[in-house]
């Protein structure tokens, strides 16, 4: 059975401590503990998590800019937010930081449960809240129309890659396999898979080799010493 590893972010002890106790009991469910003052980002780089769960108040800046960092530099790690009572305002926020759900600190532990089930399976339960949201749905339509109102020419933003990943990218480029990439690291060949999925999905990359060709021809990585 694979695991959906949780990585609980915080800056208080006490709500880490209460949502850990009630996700313990869950035998699929990993759970890391994580003081935003600790660094999340390195620790979801060093980890992977699939959910990161981050309950910092969606009304602080450092907290938006976590959960959009997170879902842009490591697209494999979902992000799910909790706001005390998130108002039509911040749900709004939250959806543009492409969080895949947003629920209350309050929130039951089983529908907290389910939501991290579902978002571990790619849907996106942040969708229900537009369904009971009629104002921010037509928020998120008009975005939608103003961007699509200003042409094809728009390109596509690829983002960028984490020093990790451009190490393992070229590593992929020297022609190395995910177990001689592991072995060189010394990580585990299952977390070069995730790292190499990332990869794929930021440059929307077809394969390893399309990866490295975007990659180069970006100036990403070098060509020197490559065949």
């Amino acid at each position: 059975m694979n695991k959906i590893t949780v990585m609980i972010i915080d800056e208080e002890a006490f709500f880490r401590a209460g949502v850990r106790q009630a996700l313990s009991q869950q035998s699929d469910f990993t759970i890391l503990d994580c003081d935003p003052s600790d660094g999340p980002l390195e620790m979801i780089e060093a980890r992977l998590p699939n959910i990161a769960l981050l309950g910092s108040a969606l009304g602080a800046h450092s907290g938006m800019e976590l959960g959009r960092k997170i879902a842009r530099y490591y697209p494999n790690t979902k992000v799910i937010m909790m706001s005390p009572d998130p108002d039509d305002e911040e749900l709004f926020e939250v959806i543009k930081t492409a969080a895949v759900a947003c629920l209350s600190r309050n929130t039951a532990a089983q529908e907290l449960i389910s939501t991290i089930r579902r978002a571990s399976r790619g849907e996106y339960p942040i969708n229900d809240s537009l369904m009971t949201r009629p104002k921010i749905a037509r928020r998120v339509l008009e975005q939608f129309e103003d961007i699509s109102s200003m042409g094809k020419a728009i390109e596509t933003v690829i983002a960028p890659l984490t020093h990790r990943e451009t190490q393992i990218l070229n590593y992929v480029a020297e022609g190395n396999t995910n177990k001689q990439i592991a072995d060189i690291l010394g990580i585990s060949e299952q977390t070069i898979k995730s790292h190499v999925s990332a990869i794929l999905r930021k440059l929307n990359a077809n394969d390893r080799a399309h990866a490295v060709a975007l990659a180069i021809r970006s100036g990403w990585i070098s060509t020197e010493g490559k065949v």
